[in-house]
């Protein structure tokens, strides 16, 4: 299985943890059902043409979390993970997210209200393009 995961090599957030906040959200998002398969460390070390210790580092991070299980012999797969948990991580992920763009803006000077113009005007753009599917 081959999982949709995009780094960023020039983004000041670790890849493992880009990793993690994937995985992460291909579970609080049902595409990644309870039970599923992962690849192994080493196929996605592959896959991704980075470290097996930056897997690893992810995996285990995960497991911790409570979002993965490891059983011995026989793989990698994904928890169980209670419906409150995961509209929790999907709020604080949009969160994040928005509140890194924000930054962003800030950071190259632009105003709130210039900022509330972009936001309005992404989400406008966002909505068009639902209404023609």
């Amino acid at each position: 299985m081959e999982l949709p995961i995009r780094l960023s090599k020039e983004s000041r957030v670790p890849i493992y943890h880009q990793i993690e906040a994937q995985i992460k959200t291909l579970i609080t998002s049902g595409h990644l059902a309870a039970g599923s398969s992962l690849p192994s460390i080493r196929a996605l070390s592959k896959d991704l043409e980075i470290s097996v210790i930056t897997i690893r580092r992810a995996y285990q991070d995960l497991e911790y979390q409570g979002f993965i299980k490891t059983v011995q012999g026989k793989g990698t797969f994904v928890a169980e993970v209670a419906e409150s948990m995961k509209e929790k991580i999907k709020v604080s992920v949009v969160y994040e997210a928005i509140a890194n763009g924000v930054e962003t803006a800030l950071q190259h000077e632009y105003s709130f209200e210039e900022i509330e113009g972009i936001f309005q005007q992404i989400l406008s753009m966002k909505k068009n393009k639902k209404k023609e599917e």
